[in-house]
């Protein structure tokens, strides 16, 4: 959590310095993605974050990457300093 939160400074400060150049920085944050890393973590860790999911699954790599994609894309260029959590709602549970 403490890694996220200063990346998210991080954006918003780079977003801030240069934003007036029309350069956007924003923050991609993904909750538990279906990975080698997450099925090391065991089927009982794995599932009690999905039982405290409002999804009920783990977050795809592909999910992660839509949301990268669209940041990167000219929809998303008045978006600018923002988080987007890619988590499945897990913070709202």
């Amino acid at each position: 959590m403490m890694s996220k939160a200063g990346l998210l400074g991080m954006t918003r400060s780079i977003a801030m310095e240069f934003g007036p150049a029309g350069i956007t920085a924003n923050c991609v944050a993904p909750g538990r993605i279906d990975s080698e890393m997450v099925r090391e973590a065991g089927e009982a860790a794995n599932a009690r974050f999905i039982a405290a999911t409002p999804v009920k699954r783990l977050g795809t790599p592909e999910e992660v990457a839509t949301a990268v994609t669209f940041l990167a894309s000219d929809d998303a260029g008045f978006i600018n300093g923002s988080v987007i959590d890619v988590n499945g709602g897990v913070y709202m549970a």
